[in-house]
């Protein structure tokens, strides 16, 4: 049944609905103010540090405010941002970069070449509390001649500038947070990003202004407010009510039903995103023929068709069709009985069902609940029970970083740059606070691929780990994600194959 946007309207009036951050209904062509409902809140303003700054969802939001040391392209090609060259010496022991020039902070103050040493060289501190320390303190010694740094190369990286345009890769300003401090930069952010913070109330909101000295250009949308709606059905009535202009993440049913319904037209692109379950190696999953059923007994193909509309890519590895090292003959089949024949060679069956607990999240990805109520659906025709127990996206962080994740979690991976350290690697390699696999067959087929110069042979190496994940069920990959935003007809979104919901990239239509 069609609803008309003016029923919604005169419903959600009624209800007080379309005050909530005193935002005014605005479908006119004369849209001043922004509105998009936002999937997930904001726990953190610092993009590099933390459990929240490897949050694939909320990037849009640090990348509204904070430049990258190197752009990344709609389609994620690399292009100059702060960075506006790099490259390695000839043996690669160094690495340059050439500075922007006439780049300022909100605050007025230039940005120099200082802001970028100390922002690698914090990211690279241990004490400093960023997760992917690991990848940046292989750089150091740090010299700068105008407008150039070089650095020497501790570790040789493969993936370093690859980072420079993902997670906790921004530039932060030096002499603003030595003044501040961490909690009075928290208080008062600020970057070199297309908009400004003009206000935050901590999980209802933020407002932001264009920046308009924006060495990019000034972007369209002067005003821009993120509201954080955690509830997929609420974020949907956002839009239909006219209380938001722009929102994602909902289910594909109502995408595909609301998608040209009276001024609201949707955009649906695949992204870089994958949903996949971590394996916890703890009891029961020590067992690898629970495993290897768990994975049997899943039918992808059919839940995507079903629960998703056909919005989304069945995967058997950590990497997508997109990514650098995706290799088509790894496969996993579809095989209940198969299943059933592991399970039974371990002594499990009727009588003896293996039981454990599998965490999800619910509403943060279309169907991800739901996603996983099928696949407990289809365990337990093989006598496997799992519990579902349901979880914050936030607490799943803290949890894997203390490698406390139920025996199976649910989550969704994020892989802006395509390259398999970034996806298997980080997600597999037991050191690593993303992995909860430490089994040390693994780590040692992993060890050697961090630091493989020949980047040919890097890239079979990795296919080769994914291979050997795929044979013993060490993860379970499920798809690869197609993003769905809905939003008023007034308004024109290009989307981001990284997933980042990025107002800058929004016009009036």
């Amino acid at each position: 049944m069609r609803v008309s946007r003016r029923t919604l309207l005169k419903s959600a009036a009624a209800s007080g609905l379309l005050t909530a951050v005193g935002t005014p209904v605005a479908f006119a062509s004369d849209i001043e103010e922004l509105v998009i409902a936002y999937n997930v809140n904001l726990p953190s303003w610092d993009p590099t540090v933390g459990p929240s700054a490897v949050n694939p969802t909320i990037q849009g939001i640090y990348q509204s405010v904070f430049d990258m040391f190197i752009h990344q392209n709609t389609d994620l090609s690399f292009a100059p941002g702060i960075i506006t060259g790099w490259g390695w010496n000839d043996d690669k022991s160094k690495i340059w970069m050439d500075v922007r020039e006439g780049v300022t902070w909100h605050n007025g103050d230039p940005l120099t070449p200082e802001d970028i040493v100390w922002s690698l060289e914090r990211a690279g501190n241990p004490d400093t509390g960023n997760p992917i320390q690991f990848i940046w303190g292989k750089v150091g010694n740090f010299q700068i001649d105008g407008n150039k740094i070089t650095a020497d190369v501790k570790e040789y990286e493969p993936t370093i500038f690859k980072w420079m345009s993902f997670l906790t890769g921004y530039v932060m300003p030096k002499k603003y947070y030595e003044e501040v401090g961490a909690d009075g930069f928290e208080a008062k952010p600020i970057g070199t990003g297309p908009y400004m913070v003009d206000k935050f109330e901590r999980n209802a909101f933020v407002r932001l202004k264009a920046n308009e000295n924006y060495w990019g250009g000034a972007p369209e949308f002067k005003t821009v407010t993120i509201k954080f709606v955690t509830d997929a059905s609420s974020r949907t009535f956002e839009v239909m009510s006219g209380n938001a202009h722009v929102t994602l993440e909902m289910p594909y049913e109502e995408f595909d039903r609301l998608k040209e319904n009276d001024g609201i037209v949707g955009t649906a692109a695949p992204i870089s995103d994958i949903g996949m379950i971590f394996i916890n190696d703890v009891d029961p999953m020590l067992d690898e023929n629970v495993r290897k059923a768990m994975a049997y007994s899943i039918d992808k193909k059919t839940i995507i068709e079903r629960l998703l509309s056909g919005y989304g890519v069945p995967i058997d590895t950590l990497q997508t069709p997109d990514y650098s090292a995706y290799d088509a003959s790894i496969t996993v089949p579809y095989d209940p009985d198969k299943a059933k024949e592991l399970l039974a060679a371990s002594g499990f069956g009727p009588d003896n069902p293996v039981k454990f607990k599998i965490q999800t999240t619910r509403g943060f990805k279309p169907k991800d609940y739901e996603i996983i109520q099928a696949i407990v659906g289809l365990w337990r025709k093989i006598d496997i029970e799992a519990e579902i127990e349901v979880y914050e996206i936030a607490k799943h962080y803290e949890l894997r970083a203390a490698d406390t994740l139920a025996p199976a979690a649910f989550y969704n991976w994020g892989n802006a740059i395509g390259d398999p350290t970034t996806s298997t690697g980080f997600a597999m390699f037991g050191p690593s606070p993303h992995s909860v696999w430490d089994g040390e067959e693994l780590m040692q087929k992993i060890l050697p691929l961090w630091g493989e110069a020949d980047e040919d042979k890097r890239i079979e190496g990795w296919k080769e780990v994914d291979r050997h994940i795929a044979e013993n069920a060490l993860v379970i990959p499920l798809l690869q994600y197609v993003q769905p935003i809905l939003h008023s007809d007034k308004v024109k979104v290009t989307p981001h194959a990284s997933g980042a919901l990025l107002p800058a990239l929004m016009t009036r239509s």
